[in-house]
């Protein structure tokens, strides 16, 4: 199953009161990454007309509190397959510690957006996700 990395500055102001990166923050490199799984393989995400790619559910396990200045490497993959769904996990690393500082779960759901109804996984979609 492929994975895909991107990299994310930590910017100042990504902290809170609390001195550490926000925990909405990490939600936010996660969908990035998400992103950036679909556009490589070719999923659709302009939400436009076509079946697409709609979140259900995610949760975050907050493991180690990032700080500025640092460089987040956020990993994207497919964890499980269903045949309505499937879950990809994103893990958030810290470069500046060498170490996982959360790791995300997010359920996804194929979206028929001309038809507005869930669809089942594209064919084309599994294929990619799972060579």
């Amino acid at each position: 199953m492929s994975e895909v990395t991107i990299e994310i500055p930590v910017l100042w102001n990504d902290m809170d009161a609390a001195q550490h990166v926000n925990n909405l923050i990490y939600l936010k490199w996660c969908e990035s990454s998400r992103i950036a799984y679909f556009e490589s393989f070719g999923v659709d995400t302009d939400f436009q007309g076509g079946i697409g790619p709609i979140l259900s559910y995610q949760d975050c396990k907050y493991i180690f509190p990032m700080t500025y200045p640092d460089m987040a490497l956020i990993s994207c993959s497919l964890h499980e397959m269903k045949s309505d769904r499937f879950i990809l996990k994103s893990v958030v690393n810290s470069q500046k510690h060498e170490r996982i500082a959360a790791i995300s779960y997010q359920t996804i759901v194929p979206y028929d957006y001309k038809n507005l109804k869930k669809a089942d996984v594209p064919k084309a979609w599994l294929k990619r996700m799972t060579e």
